[in-house]
């Protein structure tokens, strides 16, 4: 049975669509902080940005038969990682923040490390760290938001989702170049 009784009338609905109209996607319903919500999603940006960074770099210095494999995982992890920066950052912007682009304080921001690695079983070991990192970290910013942000947390849970594929691949990778 559909309980409608909790739902709003449409006169209220479109009254309370009219106020503070320059808010864009923020209505009164939205619930989270979003102080708090925009401030998380810069964090995460910074994350995705040095994980494009260190998987670009490790892209381009695997070496060897089998640094060949590894470095188009890299390549393509690269890739979506940079489109859950753009995610993230367009999210930011919908809530009326702007995302935090600057390189000065990227690392410092970001909740995985920039780690080079020396060798190709380093690069690999350092990039699922990173993912492991980012896992636990969106893990917890999808209950911070609970209910109350529905937008943010099918953003996070979809780039979540991405980050243990990530983590699997690179444990395949570890046992395919590991003697």
């Amino acid at each position: 049975m559909n309980d409608t009784a909790a739902m709003t009338d449409v006169t209220t609905l479109r009254e309370r669509a009219r106020r503070d109209i320059e808010q864009g996607a923020l209505t009164p319903g939205y619930k989270a902080d979003r102080d708090t919500v925009v401030r998380l999603l810069n964090e995460a940006l910074a994350t995705e940005l040095v994980c494009v960074l260190r998987y670009k770099r490790h892209y381009f210095m695997a070496a060897g038969f089998a640094g060949e494999a590894a470095a188009d995982e890299f390549l393509e992890h690269a890739r979506q990682e940079q489109l859950h920066a753009d995610q993230l950052a367009q999210r930011i912007v919908q809530l009326g923040g702007e995302p935090d682009f600057a390189p000065d304080s990227l690392s410092r921001r970001s909740h995985a490390e920039y780690v080079a690695g020396g060798t190709l079983i380093e690069m690999i070991k350092e990039d699922l760290v990173a993912e492991r990192i980012a896992i636990d970290s969106y893990r917890e910013m999808i209950e911070y938001l609970g209910r109350d942000d529905p937008t943010t947390r099918r953003i996070l849970e979809d780039i979540l989702a991405t980050e243990e594929e990530h983590a699997d691949d690179l444990v395949g990778l570890i046992e395919k170049v590991m003697p």
